[in-house]
């Protein structure tokens, strides 16, 4: 009776909520959508099968009976049943045997929906069977065929011959790298040139070879030789074809021991001369030749490596307190034009050295090398200041702009410049780096 009473009183209220809700829908559509309205109409029907359920699971707990598997059609969209109006409309009693009341209850309360709001069924039964169940049973569990395999005698691997070999390959700490140009200048000046002065020609051919060693476990062990020649001609010139404008062979060795990250001791050797002999215009007299002058700096103390601005600007810095300077003059008779006593070919001498080498990478069309050299033995003082200003229009066409003051000291003074040498040239043309 409790079971039948409660499912009167719910299909009363669907009976009564859906006028209501159809008069509220269909007043309600004069100022909203008739999609709005379905969805305030469902909103009302689903609060009410909400409320419904929390009877329903107290009857159905306290021993009404019934499938709870019936329940979820009162709650899902609105479905309509085929078996419920097989069932009504047959001319037989059509109804299961085992069908409970609670059922019956449950199809009671579809029918009437079906009859009184057709307009709210969203769905058909096939389409729930389309989908497939949520879980299928399984009659009969299921075993995994496993295949036995015969077991095998242990191989004798004694008489094996693998055609295997091991290569074992020393780590490589070495870095090669180079930069080579051949560059050319060429002035014409015609014979009637109101101003003067005379056509010439000239070229430089450079060349830098790196080898550089790093074991990453504080040993650095580097290397840079450096070759330099030029040629020039003129007509006014009628004692020489060609004289050398450019001529430079220098080894650099540095022997580091890291300390810091970026601080080193390092021993630094230094030795450099020429290749030719050094004319002025119309001069018979040598100026300067191979191994005239050899010089041989060796120093002990730090370096600092140097990395700034994104790794654009690059180098090295050599602080030496100690350093050790030989000087060798094969010409006797220039001997005193390099600072030696008349007479005499050698010279050795102690003070303190420092070399700044950088370079500034300003983008990748324009570069400038700086190299600043300092010797004094506190009597005498050599600086070098040499300035290469590269500008690389592509991969192998580019140009030069040199510019390298001199102080030494320890030659003979000149009336002009006193102590200070200076040398500038620019130039263009092919250049290769790897």
């Amino acid at each position: 009776m409790i079971l039948r009473y409660f499912f009167s009183v719910l299909a009363f209220l669907m009976f009564v909520l859906s006028p209501i809700s159809a008069q509220n829908i269909i007043s309600d559509s004069l100022l909203v959508s008739s999609e709005y309205a379905d969805s305030l109409f469902l909103s009302r029907y689903t609060d009410s099968l909400a409320t419904g359920r929390v009877r329903i699971d107290s009857v159905y707990n306290k021993g009404a009976g019934g499938s709870d598997v019936s329940f979820y059609r009162l709650f899902i969209t609105p479905t309509f049943y085929y078996g419920i109006a097989s069932e009504t409309l047959s001319l037989e009693d059509g109804r299961r045997a085992d069908k409970t009341q609670l059922e019956e209850e449950i199809d009671a309360t579809l029918l009437n929906l079906y009859l009184s709001n057709p307009h709210l069924i969203k769905g058909k039964e096939s389409d729930i069977s389309q989908a497939g169940q949520i879980k299928e049973d399984i009659s009969e569990p299921i075993m995994n065929t496993v295949e036995l395999v015969e077991k095998i005698d242990d191989a004798d691997t004694e008489d094996l011959e693998l055609p295997m070999e091991v290569v074992v390959r020393k780590p490589n700490f070495w870095t090669f790298s180079g930069d080579y140009y051949l560059q050319f200048l060429q002035n014409y000046v015609s014979g009637n040139w109101y101003k003067g002065g005379e056509s010439n020609y000239s070229m430089v051919a450079s060349a830098t070879l790196q080898a550089n060693y790093n074991n990453k476990q504080k040993v650095k062990f580097d290397n840079k030789l450096e070759m330099k020649l030029g040629f020039q001609t003129s007509k006014g010139d009628s004692l020489h074809s060609f004289k050398t404008s450019e001529d430079l062979i220098r080894y650099t060795g540095k022997l580091g021991l890291q300390a810091t990250k970026r601080w080193y001791y390092t021993l630094q050797l230094v030795a450099y001369t020429q290749f030719m002999r050094g004319y002025k215009s119309n001069d018979p007299f040598v100026y300067s030749d191979i191994l005239s002058p050899l010089n041989v700096n060796l120093s002990l103390g730090m370096d600092y490596n140097v990395e700034a601005f994104g790794k654009r600007l690059t180098g090295n810095v050599h602080l030496a307190p100690l350093a050790y300077n030989f000087r060798y003059v094969g010409r006797e008779a220039l001997a005193t034009r390099y600072g030696l006593d008349e007479g005499s070919r050698t010279m050795h001498d102690f003070g303190s050295e420092l070399t700044v080498d950088l370079t500034w990478k300003f983008s990748d069309m324009i570069k400038w090398k700086t190299r600043l050299y300092g010797y004094t033995t506190y009597e005498r003082a050599e600086i070098e200041w040499e300035n290469t200003i590269t500008l690389q229009f592509n991969r192998y066409i580019s140009s030069n702009i040199f510019i390298y003051p001199r102080f030494d000291d320890g030659a003979k003074r000149d009336d002009d410049h006193g102590y200070w040498q200076f040398k500038e040239y620019a130039s263009i043309g092919f250049s290769y780096s790897f």
